[in-house]
């Protein structure tokens, strides 16, 4: 696989460099930027396909990729940042953003402008390959799945930034001097766009291109998770549809994808170089040590866990970690999420992470490391990794089926969440149960549990509205008996403040479309 990414990087072509880092939404240009929107570049089959690797290539950038998931963990409410202990985290905004206080944070901004930059990349796509209803040949299946592919990743990225902020921009073009800057659209708009966009992505993704690439079923997936949120929104839904419509069309989506997928048997080896696209995986980011796309692992691997640079910067809240230790004392799947204890790389002397101290006096005793994304070979030295991003799995469509067939009650639901449990070895809670809302309950913990640090994390609970949210996190956090001030932090209950980011404040510096 590791071939594979490499090659990917090498053909790409010296005209596809262009559109690194062009959208920050802060540059003035001073000419019309060179961008892949000859027909030239788009009927040659094997250029067309470095346009793709291009539109990958920005996908796993710091800026689209690490920086995504900083901000989405750090809004979550479920995890701390600590370098020097308790709340004397990297700077007072990553502080901010951790207690759900956002302002200007440094990385939920370079997020902005990294994940438009791919959205320019997927519309100069769009607008230039061409695409037939009937493929005849093999270049003709290969420029759809091209075109269906930048359809799927453009609607998964306004998915992305309309979750976190709301109304946002909404380039459906190339950007150039009299577009560059566009006011918000409604975030009703922006959802109208991504089920367009992922529709057309489901007709035209063919999986002409093999491992390494998702096929049409990670946007039958985005789809159901779209209309999961719409569900519950009801001022995002379309005209005349209902709640009951939207958990209709977000079932037969996820139908779909079920059973094209296979659970595998170890949960922990999901997240290790040696099980990269596996059966498991219907979308994961490609990344390469010797691309140097990835620095994400020193940031949650802690101190002197490997012989190279280790940050552990990254933590999850400590009350997250126990209510998975109650609800499921023996699951596999808390040593597969969080890193209780390692052996030094430099000595190997024992180190304890936690539970060290019941009553958690200090920062390093306080919360425990997250192993997902920890680096795994303690001998590794580069300050870049070789470990690939899951962004979508077959694990969390069973989670999303049982959530959706409980509120269908179609009685599916406990078939779908038995299927999940059985490969860690566990039943189902008494939650399950129980009533409908019982098992919305737990089916919404067990996202948690299943999918923690992942990437939806921010976005779940919120989904169903700021009282569920601030009920289930915020004050499940706060009000936990050993909460402490002086080494947790503290969430806050302003629903202004812990439902969506502030546009970036560099965007409104330089947007004068935008208040």
């Amino acid at each position: 696989m590791k071939n594979l990414k490499l090659k990917k990087m090498k053909n790409l072509k010296i005209i596809l460099l262009t559109l690194i880092g062009f959208l920050s939404l802060s540059c003035d240009l001073d000419e019309d930027p060179i961008f892949l929107d000859s027909e030239a570049v788009y009927t040659d089959i094997n250029v067309a396909k470095g346009a793709l690797d291009g539109i990958y290539q920005a996908l796993t950038s710091y800026n689209a990729q690490e920086r995504r998931i900083f901000a989405i963990n750090g809004f979550s409410g479920l995890f701390t940042a600590g370098k020097n202990g308790g709340n004397n985290v990297n700077n007072i905004n990553n502080a901010n953003l951790f207690s759900l206080k956002p302002t200007y944070d440094a990385d939920s901004e370079a997020m902005w402008g990294g994940v438009y930059s791919v959205i320019a990349r997927c519309n100069g796509a769009i607008q230039n390959v061409s695409t037939v209803l009937e493929p005849s040949t093999s270049d003709e299946s290969g420029f759809n799945d091209i075109a269906g592919q930048a359809y799927f990743v453009r609607a998964w990225s306004y998915f992305s930034l309309t979750r976190l902020w709301g109304d946002v921009p909404l380039w459906l073009s190339l950007p150039n001097n009299e577009n560059l800057h566009l006011a918000t659209s409604p975030s009703k708009e922006v959802y109208a766009q991504i089920i367009e966009d992922a529709q057309m992505a489901t007709t035209l993704m063919n999986g002409n291109f093999g491992t390494g690439y998702p096929m049409q079923y990670a946007a039958n997936m985005l789809l159901a998770k779209v209309y999961m949120t719409l569900a519950t929104n009801p001022d995002l839904r379309a005209d005349g549809l209902s709640e009951s419509d939207y958990w209709q069309m977000a079932y037969e989506q996820a139908m779909q994808v079920y059973g094209q997928y296979s659970l595998v048997a170890d949960y922990s080896s999901l997240f290790t170089d040696n099980n990269e696209n596996s059966s498991e995986s219907i979308w994961e980011l490609q990344i390469s040590q010797d691309a140097a796309n990835s620095q994400m692992g020193r940031n949650f691997t802690p101190w002197k866990y490997k012989l190279g640079q280790h940050f552990g910067w990254l933590r999850v809240n400590a009350d997250v970690h126990d209510h998975h230790a109650s609800t499921y004392p023996n699951d596999p799947r808390l040593e597969g999420t969080y890193l209780h204890s390692y052996n030094r790389a430099d000595n190997g002397n024992l180190v304890t992470v936690y539970p060290s101290n019941p009553g958690r006096p200090n920062f390093a005793k306080a919360h425990p490391y997250f192993f997902k994304f920890t680096e795994k070979d303690t001998q590794h030295s580069n300050q870049y990794g070789d470990q690939n991003v899951i962004i979508y799995r077959y694990g969390e469509v069973l989670i999303m089926l049982a959530e959706i067939s409980n509120e269908l009650d179609n009685g599916q639901q406990l078939g779908f969440i038995t299927e999940l449990l059985s490969r860690v070895g566990m039943s189902p809670q008494g939650a399950y149960f129980g009533t409908r809302d019982e098992f919305r309950e737990a089916i919404m913990y067990e996202y948690r549990f299943e999918m923690l640090g992942e990437g939806e994390d921010a976005h779940n609970n919120r989904r169903r509205g700021f009282d569920y949210f601030l009920n289930r996190t915020i004050l499940f956090h706060n009000n936990n008996p050993l909460h402490n001030p002086s080494v947790d932090l503290t969430l806050s209950t302003d629903e202004s403040q812990v439902m969506t980011l502030p546009i970036p404040l560099i965007e409104i510096n330089t947007n004068d479309l935008i208040d």
